[in-house]
């Protein structure tokens, strides 16, 4: 650490000495404060683990370390936890709508969400440092040392419209007290989305970050209606063809799954889970309508999980449509279910206001099966067309965990594969072909050989002989980041509807602009839309026969 951050400030030194109002500092004073730097950090992480760190919190801890030798899905949720990891599911939580960062061992605001209470109240500023948080009329916590992910939990809370008090110092050094009163607050990021891509041939685009459920509401966000939203509104548009993204999606509601593989098959079964001691039980989709029957690919990688493995393995077990990406996705093949440690806390009815929460153990007690027979735990699911991918030499997928469960099969399904014009084959060896000739995906392929044996290896405390080797890294890594940039942006508008939409929610335009171009630029997107376009030609001329 010490030595990483005096290599940086002997860069900055020498990059900025031919500015005006510079101020040099010798070798042996840059190095002091590289070091007394590394200390203070290393102080606040321990003076973190004194002052913040509770009997509660270090019992988590512990059940944790024991549970996850079992099992690493196998989780203890303190009450807090548990309460975060629902706001993950539903999209959505009650808070006061401004995001923190960490800077130099301080909480600041980093920015707030337009709408929010914050927003509204117009006293919290961003930079502003947050010293104490209080529950209304209880005493405020200082937070002096806690990190910005418990920061945020004791901002946070379980209600509507309950009080939250922020002590914070301002700008000019100035201490105030901010009350605010909570609101509800759409994580905006983790719903669906889509975008149409205008090229060749006309594609939609369909983004899903989770698959979200409120399980506390019955009329609250769900992804499967969201998505099915999302392509109606495509079909509005005539789309040829319909591209999902699950890159980076770490799973959700195993319903919600069902009912949007759904969405593009006729009936049947879409996976099937099984206990230790019970029989398969198929879950299925009991709909013969089809929303969508036109072309389908599917987006996946390494980070892609869970329902999302399910979702792409229907798809591929139903010859439904083409997945692409890296060499697997995370291969998580467990079901688990959360359960309360409190009795009474299976029937509210009998719950008390003086009974202490206990939490909740979130427990795997089932395993996934693909229609196919096999697990996807620990093999994850295999694209029909691999492309190189920057994390593939990472090892943080199941099969990486000694403790992970290990993988199995069972009896194939009865399912009816969808009845096709297109020979998928063809357009999977066509398109791999096109991979493998690359210049781009090869070169990325070498830099990521290189780098994975780059990073197996020891470093040298020789400033000069490690200069040398980060200065290397970076040129690959700056080469990396060019290659994934493309030659040509993709055109990518929004649907009639959004627009109409963006018309009256100005701000949400902006961010809407961004994730446009980010798109627009994804050298992955940009390879799916190739095999999407190969698809609609095969289509269009078995149609002219």
């Amino acid at each position: 650490m010490t030595l990483t951050r005096y290599s940086d400030m002997l860069d900055d030194r020498e990059k900025n000495k031919a500015k005006e109002d510079f101020k040099y500092k010798a070798d042996s004073t840059l190095e002091r404060e590289a070091r007394d730097a590394v200390r203070r950090q290393i102080e606040r992480y321990f003076t973190t683990k004194k002052t913040r760190e509770t009997s509660d919190e270090n019992f988590s801890t512990f059940v944790n370390a024991i549970t996850g030798v079992m099992d690493p899905h196998t989780n203890y949720f303190a009450p807090i936890d548990k309460r975060s990891f629902d706001e993950g599911m539903k999209g959505s939580f009650f808070g006061i709508g401004a995001q923190l960062k960490e800077d130099d061992g301080k909480i600041r605001i980093a920015t707030l969400i337009s709408g929010g209470p914050a927003w509204k109240g117009g006293e919290l500023k961003v930079e502003d440092e947050i010293i104490k948080i209080g529950q209304g009329s209880a005493e405020p916590i200082d937070v002096t040392g806690y990190s910005v992910t418990d920061a945020v939990k004791l901002i946070r809370g379980a209600e509507k419209g309950s009080e939250v008090k922020l002590t914070v110092r301002k700008m000019d050094g100035t201490v105030k007290v901010i009350s605010l009163v909570r609101d509800e607050i759409k994580l905006d990021d983790t719903f669906a989305k889509s975008a149409i891509i205008n090229g060749d041939h006309k594609v939609g685009y369909i983004y899903l970050p989770e698959f979200y459920v409120d399980f506390a509401d019955p009329n609250g966000a769900k992804c499967s209606e969201d998505v099915a939203k999302e392509v109606k509104k495509l079909k509005d548009e005539n789309v040829e063809g319909i591209i999902i993204d699950l890159r980076g999606n770490g799973g959700g509601s195993l319903p919600e799954v069902v009912k949007m593989a759904g969405l593009f098959i006729e009936d049947g079964p879409v996976c099937v889970v099984k206990g230790r001691e019970e029989k398969p039980y198929q879950w299925k989709d009991k709909d013969k309508s089809v929303l969508y029957t036109g072309p389908l690919t599917v987006m996946v990688d390494e980070f892609s999980a869970s329902a999302s493995e399910i979702f792409a393995a229907a798809i591929q077990d139903y010859k439904r449509g083409i997945v692409i990406g890296s060499t697997s996705t995370f291969g998580k093949g467990t079901v688990q279910r959360t359960i309360p440690l409190n009795p009474e806390s299976e029937n509210p009815a009998f719950a008390s206001k003086n009974t202490e929460d206990l939490g909740s153990v979130k427990l795997t007690l089932q395993k996934f099966y693909r229609i196919n027979g096999g697990s996807t735990q620990r093999k994850g699911v295999t694209p029909d067309i691999v492309i190189p991918d920057r994390y593939e030499t990472l090892k943080f997928r199941e099969r990486d965990d000694n403790y992970a469960l290990q993988w199995d099969e069972i009896g194939k399904a009865d399912y009816k594969p969808w009845t096709s014009t297109v020979s998928e084959d063809a357009v999977v060896k066509y398109s791999t072909d096109q991979v493998a000739k690359s210049p781009v995906f090869n070169k990325i392929k070498e830099n990521l050989s290189w780098m994975e044996k780059y990073n197996d290896k020891e470093y040298s405390l020789n400033l000069t002989k490690y200069k040398e080797e980060q200065k290397l890294m970076k040129a690959k890594g700056k080469e990396l980041d060019e290659l994934y940039k493309l030659a040509k942006e993709l055109n990518v508008k929004n649907t009639a509807a959004d627009a109409e939409t963006l018309k009256t929610a100005t701000d949400k335009v902006e961010k809407n602009n961004q994730w446009l171009k980010r798109v627009g630029n994804d050298i992955y997107i940009d390879e799916t839309v190739k095999v999407m376009n190969n698809i609609i030609s095969q289509s269009s001329t078995a149609k002219s026969n």
